[in-house]
């Protein structure tokens, strides 16, 4: 099916009268081809507003069934659709939402072999995966294709958006690689509004990329957190390591990884050397987050006064910095970098890793 868009359409009215959005908005958005990975429930939040608005063309990618169990957040889908493919559910209810979009289901998994054909004449790749080796193959075709990646993870009461372009992508974020021990909701559980809030800011950061209005999530992770109803926003930058690793002749990007990051199991060996050197243990996160566990013997400093407490710590010690997934803990070694702590690495997963792979006893939240 062709799209059928009409930009000038009523339905489009409200949006049109925005400032700096206007028809020219409106023809970006219905020539605009979106890929969507995941029908779940960041996907039930992401695709009914990207077609909403006007998105031309939509191929929504998933390998998945419906289950009852996901009726309470992945709202694309009904009671009636237990056991379908969730992308044939999905662009059931897309079609009957909007019947000028064109909609593409593909059902099957993002994989590097797979990515060059999903994306063939995209502007946009979306993750609703929630899955981190499917987000790392987002972020490096993305990377590959020349497109933005827009990026989200709801899990428990909390969310993250991102975006993957223009000079940082997601390995900035995380050097270690994908967690391949993180949580799911199956496991962990999810608050259905975190799915809703955290789609809408995706479907937010890809209309914005779309037409070329606003500021985009460009170097910076915002975070929402349902249970206090407030939100934080971390900012990252390009490790210039990973440059250098790519240059010719160089060990590749895992080893520029491995200088930056450390793993929980790894860093417990090390504590647990009696005749090794013990690095400083930096513990970035708020006061009351610490509350709920520290690691032994870490010095406490949230991340907000790392810059003017720096002389309270040794450039020349070998130092650890972590936090509670990881995120902050790699603003924060980039900060400690810069100031000139050439020993300094971070956590990988942050506390939630050490918790999950070295000591179950401490408290996760």
């Amino acid at each position: 099916m062709a799209t059928t868009i009409d930009p000038k359409a009523p339905r489009y009215a409200r949006q049109r009268i925005l400032p700096g959005f206007g028809d020219e908005g409106q023809q970006k958005l219905a020539a605009a081809h979106a890929v969507l990975i995941g029908a779940g429930g960041l996907g039930s939040a992401v695709l009914p507003i990207l077609a909403a608005a006007g998105v031309g063309t939509i191929t929504l990618i998933d390998d998945d069934l419906v289950d009852e169990t996901n009726l309470h957040r992945q709202i694309l889908h009904g009671a009636a659709d237990v056991g379908r493919a969730k992308v044939d559910s999905a662009a059931d209810t897309i079609r009957a939402q909007s019947p000028g979009t064109k909609i593409i289901p593909r059902r099957g998994s993002f994989t590097r072999a797979t990515a060059p054909q999903l994306l063939s004449g995209a502007d946009i790749l979306i993750d609703g995966t929630d899955n981190n080796e499917t987000r790392f193959t987002a972020n490096d075709a993305a990377v590959a294709a020349g497109i933005p990646l827009v990026w989200g993870s709801a899990l428990r009461w909390g969310g993250q958006v991102g975006i993957a372009w223009a000079g940082t992508d997601y390995r900035d974020l995380f050097p270690g690689g994908p967690d391949t021990e993180a949580d799911t909701c199956e496991i962990a559980g999810i608050l259905p509004t975190v799915c809703t809030v955290t789609g809408g800011l995706m479907a937010t950061e890809a209309l914005k990329l779309l037409t070329g209005i606003g500021r985009p999530l460009l170097g910076r992770v915002l975070l929402f957190d349902a249970l206090s109803g407030t939100t934080q926003e971390l900012r990252y930058a390009r490790d210039p390591g990973r440059d250098a690793a790519a240059a010719p002749g160089a060990a590749g990007p895992e080893a520029a990884a491995s200088d930056r990051s450390i793993s929980a199991r790894e860093l417990a060996g090390i504590l647990e050397d009696a005749a090794g050197t013990r690095p400083v243990l930096l513990d970035v996160r708020e006061p009351h987050e610490v509350a709920l566990g520290v690691l032994p013997g870490a010095v406490t400093i949230p991340l907000g006064q790392l810059d003017e407490r720096l002389a309270e710590l040794d450039p020349g010690a070998p130092t650890v910095v972590y936090c509670h997934l990881g995120v902050r803990s790699a603003r924060a070694l980039d900060q400690l970098h810069a100031a000139g702590f050439a020993r300094a690495r971070h956590l990988a997963g942050g506390i939630d890793a050490w918790s999950r792979t070295v000591d179950p006893t401490l408290a996760r939240y």
